[in-house]
């Protein structure tokens, strides 16, 4: 199965693949049932959870009914338990939004919800991120998870999400990250998709983030929470919500 999966994730198109996961997500979802992992998301159990990966591939953690993964139910986590994102009006921007989520906030009828992507099928504006259509000052609470290590320019996008972010108003901005690296890396001269992939995790990201990632956010202006939330739930939790232990929550603020 998981050479199944590398294959789909490495031949299908993005836009495609979204598309035919409707499809077969039912379905795996009704084969995998069970009581032993729990996606918090939608609250159903699995005996297990699929592989995922586009270069090496990681067990159990891809939720068979949403789609979610670690990095996705973690964040689910956070809000819910950490925030007000699901009890207060809020105008949010979310840029290439996942499957877990777009459907979920888009019912939340506190929210003035947009979604932005060059690509996705799901965004309501086609946008290039370094250079947003949006007024400045004009959302409260905004999300790029998974998006900025696919930019050339990650500066210039950061600088655009925090010219449209208002004063006072959060971002949270996931990447992969590497935390034993001090320097982020990033090599133009790589071109083969398949070393590109060995190297970075993925065939289309430009780098891989090293702890230096939030100093880099602090000098675009935002304000750092470096959040690890997997360390204030029980073991038993993060076990049973197949998180990734340590993965840090880069939670944004603009003074």
């Amino acid at each position: 199965m998981k050479k199944l999966f590398k294959f789909i994730l490495n031949t299908i198109p993005r836009p495609l693949l979204i598309r035919l996961s409707y499809l077969i997500r039912p379905v795996i979802a009704f084969l995998l049932k069970g009581k032993k992992y729990t996606d918090p998301i939608d609250g159903k159990s699995f005996s297990k959870f699929l592989p995922y990966g586009y270069g090496t591939q990681r067990n159990n953690v891809l939720s068979p009914s949403t789609l979610s993964l670690e990095r996705h139910r973690l964040l689910w986590l956070y809000l819910q338990s950490e925030t007000d994102f699901f009890t207060n009006k809020a105008k949010v921007l979310h840029f290439a939004p996942e499957q877990a989520f777009y459907k979920r906030f888009r019912k939340l009828k506190h929210l003035d919800y947009t979604t932005t992507d060059l690509n996705s099928p799901l965004a309501d504006v086609k946008a290039d991120i370094c250079k947003l259509p949006f007024t400045t000052n004009e959302y409260d609470i905004i999300f790029c998870n998974h998006v900025l290590e696919h930019i050339p320019d990650d500066t210039k996008a950061m600088q655009e999400i925090y010219r449209v972010l208002k004063p006072g108003g959060m971002a949270i901005l996931q990447i992969p990250q590497d935390l034993n690296r001090e320097i982020t890396y990033e090599d133009d001269s790589i071109t083969d998709p398949k070393k590109r992939a060995e190297i970075f995790g993925q065939y289309d990201h430009m780098r891989i983030y090293g702890s230096d990632y939030f100093e880099k956010l602090r000098s675009i202006g935002f304000k750092v929470d470096e959040v690890d939330y997997t360390a204030i739930l029980c073991r038993e939790d993060v076990i049973k919500y197949c998180l990734a232990p340590g993965e840090i929550l880069p939670v944004c603020y603009k003074p």
